[in-house]
């Protein structure tokens, strides 16, 4: 495909023509350049990488749940935000962890995975509980839970509980030895590399200096894409610290989104509940805690609630069992989707003794209530 344009002194083009990729329009500022571009040049570019097979701009990387990934169009794309928020409890950061082990999985990017709540060997063990059941689900037969994790890593497994390897006269082994982990800890090592853990810093964690790691891959990994996950944004730092949380949190989801579109990468961050959030009936995306620009800079939203608290009476009032079993359900609310269609409810079962979801979802059957209109 080839275009020509006209000169801006030559309305009438007669007098010669401008190749598209020449800057007729174009400055520098002293926080960057300004640069407006053509429909044409856009149109130019977008062949030439479709032509060349270069579709990492394009291509969305599917998170591994369905179906969430058919929800937002195939998974999150570049320059897109999607935030995952919901009250304490819900599996928030089970969910984050999980999309980020799929994506790792599936070998189309690394995942840096910038976490404020929980370091690095807490996010091992976890991702290690998974790793040994979501490959043979439905069946949970060799799953390791969270807690047997963390017994085999401390070594507790070498003796009585309680006691040390010291007492019980026998040596600390290597983790490849222990028979519960083996499996769990094969398969992480294939695509380990691809995942990315950092403790979040409340002095060098901002958003300036996630765009410089995020630049740093890009300079060092030019041919393979990233994805951004941080858990979570309110607590991003800002420096100077502002005088409001609202104004904080305007700050950092805008610098993420500016990540997003700036660096071409999506970026996935947790959100917490504000106080009106954590005491309603069901939490909807206007109870997400520190500012309205929440909403606005958001691509995705996606809301989770116990589905206990929000399907309606009539389904559990003259069935305890049915009510029990809701127990064991999150509902998940597309709450935004600038791509496609929103306030779809989607539901996962929770299998938190492994530290996931089965990665297997389905849409909401039950009634639910709204909380708009919901009066107990």
């Amino acid at each position: 495909m080839s275009a020509t344009r006209r000169k801006p002194d030559d309305p009438d083009g007669e007098g010669g023509t401008l190749t598209a990729g020449s800057k007729p329009w174009f400055f520098e500022t002293g926080g960057g350049a300004l640069a407006p571009v053509s429909a044409v040049d856009v149109l130019i570019n977008v062949n030439d990488k479709i032509a060349a097979g270069d579709l990492g701009d394009y291509e969305p990387i599917p998170l591994g749940l369905m179906p969430i990934d058919r929800t937002i169009g195939g998974g999150l794309k570049p320059g897109e935000l999607l935030l995952i928020g919901g009250a304490q409890g819900t599996g928030k950061t089970t969910m984050a962890l999980q999309m980020a082990r799929n994506v790792a999985v599936a070998g189309q990017a690394f995942v840096l995975y910038v976490s404020f709540e929980h370091d690095e060997a807490d996010l091992l063990q976890r991702l290690i509980a998974m790793e040994s059941v979501l490959p043979n689900l439905p069946h949970k037969a060799g799953g390791v839970k969270i807690q047997d994790v963390r017994r085999e890593l401390l070594g507790q497994s070498l003796g009585s509980i309680g006691a040390t390897p010291e007492a019980t006269g026998a040596a600390r082994g290597d983790l490849a030895d222990s028979a519960k982990l083996r499996p769990a800890l094969q398969r992480l090592a294939r695509y380990g590399h691809n995942l990315y853990f950092m403790r979040g810093s409340q002095t060098a964690s901002t958003i300036e200096n996630i765009r410089e790691l995020v630049r740093l891959h890009r300079d060092q990994n030019p041919d393979k894409r990233l994805l951004v996950i941080v858990d979570y944004l309110q607590k991003v730092p800002q420096i100077p610290e502002p005088n409001n949380e609202g104004e904080k949190v305007t700050y950092v989801v805008n610098g993420l989104k500016d990540i997003a579109l700036s660096e071409h990468v999506p970026v996935l961050a947790i959100v917490a509940a504000d106080k009106e959030g954590l005491k309603a009936a069901r939490l909807r995306n206007y109870h997400l805690r520190g500012s309205s620009a929440i909403n606005y800079e958001a691509d995705i939203i996606l809301i989770l609630n116990e589905k206990y608290q929000i399907v309606a009476k009539v389904n559990i009032e003259f069935n305890p069992y049915q009510a029990q079993r809701f127990r064991d359900w999150v509902i998940l609310t597309v709450e935004k989707n600038r791509a496609g269609q929103d306030n779809i409810d989607l539901e996962y079962e929770k299998l938190f003794e492994f530290s996931c979801f089965d990665p297997n979802g389905r849409m909401v059957q039950e009634k639910l209530i709204e909380e708009r209109l919901y009066n107990d």
